[in-house]
């Protein structure tokens, strides 16, 4: 593990860790954990918190 990550069991949909794994294929990641990071730094450092978190978008809410 580099410095800096650590460890933290998060729980998300079987739909996403399978699209998580496709990313990573498909631009040559090294596993599911790395596209999400990139994600994560893309949301953090590009995005606009509240178009992310007051869009409604939940494939399984409604």
């Amino acid at each position: 593990m580099q410095k800096g990550k650590i460890v933290e069991n998060l729980e998300i949909e079987a739909d996403q860790l399978e699209w998580l794994k496709r990313m990573a294929e498909s631009y040559s990641l090294s596993d599911a954990s790395k596209a999400l990071r990139v994600v994560l730094d893309h949301a953090m450092e590009d995005a606009d918190e509240d178009q992310i978190f007051m869009s409604i978008r939940c494939r399984r809410c409604g």
